[in-house]
C-alpha cells in the first residue's frame, strides 16, 4: 500500500510510539510485505529468524522488536510488537468503511460498461470501459478493472488475503494480517464465474492484459499473471506467484506460494507445482516435471507387478 504521500519516519515513531535507529530524517512511501518491498518501503518483523532478511531486504524502513545493528541510510521503529503497529498504519491509511448501497458514490464506471442487478462495488473502485459485470458479482474497495473486462457470475474481487502472523497471543493463535492491498485487473481480461481473486496484502493482485480464467479458479494474495494466460476450472494459486505471459493451467493444477512460472509454460491438469517452472515446457505430475519424463515414470511404475513377479520367481 502506497501512502496517500510520503510520511516522516518521525512521524511514524510519535505515532507508533516507537525508539527510532538510523536514519532520521527518512520519507517512507507505503508498507509492504517482505515479498513485495522496494525502496522507500515500510516492513515489520518480529522473530529473530527473519530480522536478517527484513533488513537486508530493499525496505528502508522496519517496525522490529529488538535494537540490531542498522545499515546506513535504512532506520528501525523499535516496539514491543511489531504486528500492532503494522495493524495500526494498516487501519489509520486504510480505514474501513461501512458499505450503503450496492453500488459506492466513490466509484468510477465507465462509458459503455453495463452492470447486471445484484452486484455489488465498494469504495474507491475504479471499472473501465466497455465492461460486463454479470449478477452476483463483487468488487471490494480500491480495486482497478481495466476496459472490455468480461466477469462472471458470483465472482468475488478483492477478498481478504488468507495471510496470518502465527505467533501465539494469549489463547489466539493466528492473528489476522488485515488486507489493505488492492486487486488490479487489466484490459480484456475475463473471469469466470465463482472465482475468488485475494487483494494483496499490502501490494497489489495483478491479473494480466488478455488472460481468461474459467469458471472457480482461486488466486492468492499478491499474485502477479502475465498477459495473455490460460487457466482452466479449479485451478489454486497461492499467495505472492509471479506468473509469465502465455501461460496455461489446465484443470486442477495446484501452486504453491511465492513460486515463478516462466513466460509460455504449460501446465497439465491436476498438476501440482510446489517449486519454480522455466518457461517452454510442457509439465505433468506432482511434483510437476517435464511431461514427457513424468509420463515414462507412470508406465514404469505399471510394470512393478510384473517385474516383481520375475523377481521373485
Amino acid at each position: 500500500m502506497q501512502f496517500p504521500s510520503p510520511v516522516s519516519v518521525e512521524w511514524l515513531a510519535d505515532f507508533l510510539g516507537a525508539e527510532l535507529i538510523g536514519n532520521k530524517s527518512g520519507q517512507a512511501t507505503g508498507i509492504n510485505e517482505i515479498h513485495k518491498v522496494e525502496k522507500g518501503d515500510l516492513v515489520f518483523v518480529d522473530h529473530p529468524k527473519y530480522y536478517n532478511t527484513c533488513i537486508e531486504s530493499a525496505a528502508s524502513f522496519i517496525i522490529i522488536n529488538k535494537a540490531v545493528e542498522v545499515p546506513s541510510g535504512k532506520a528501525l521503529l523499535v516496539v514491543e510488537q511489531p504486528f500492532e503497529a503494522y495493524l495500526r498504519i494498516v487501519r489509520h491509511f486504510r480505514p474501513f468503511e461501512p458499505a450503503t448501497k450496492s453500488i459506492s458514490d466513490s466509484a468510477v464506471i465507465g462509458e459503455g460498461t453495463y452492470i447486471y442487478p445484484n452486484v455489488f462495488v465498494g469504495h474507491h473502485v475504479t471499472i473501465g470501459k466497455n465492461c460486463v459485470i454479470h449478477p452476483n458479482v463483487t468488487i471490494l474497495d480500491h480495486c482497478i478493472i481495466g476496459d472490455n473486462v468480461i466477469i462472471q457470475a458470483g465472482t468475488v474481487i478483492g477478498s481478504d488475503a488468507f495471510y496470518y502472523n502465527t505467533k501465539k497471543y494469549r489463547e489466539v493463535w493466528y492473528r489476522k494480517m488485515e488486507s489493505c492491498g488492492r486487486v488490479i485487473i487489466q484490459n480484456f481480461v475475463e473471469i469466470g464465474a465463482g472465482c475468488t481473486i485475494d487483494r494483496g496484502v499490502t501490494h497489489d493482485t495483478i491479473i494480466g492484459a488478455g488472460t481468461k480464467l474459467d469458471n472457480m479458479i482461486h488466486m492468492g494474495h499478491d499474485t502477479v499473471t502475465g498477459k495473455n494466460c490460460l487457466f482452466a476450472a479449479q485451478v489454486g494459486i497461492a499467495g505472492a506467484v509471479e506468473i509469465g505471459n502465455g501461460v496455461v493451467l489446465w484443470g486442477q493444477v495446484g501452486v504453491s506460494k511465492t513460486l515463478k512460472i516462466g513466460d509460455n509454460a504449460v501446465v497439465l491438469a491436476q498438476s501440482g507445482v510446489p517449486s519454480s517452472l522455466q518457461g517452454g515446457k510442457i509439465y505433468f505430475g506432482y511434483p510437476a516435471e517435464d511431461a514427457m519424463v513424468k509420463k515414462k515414470e507412470l508406465v514404469w511404475i505399471k510394470r512393478i507387478p510384473e517385474l516383481w513377479k520375475k523377481v521373485m520367481g
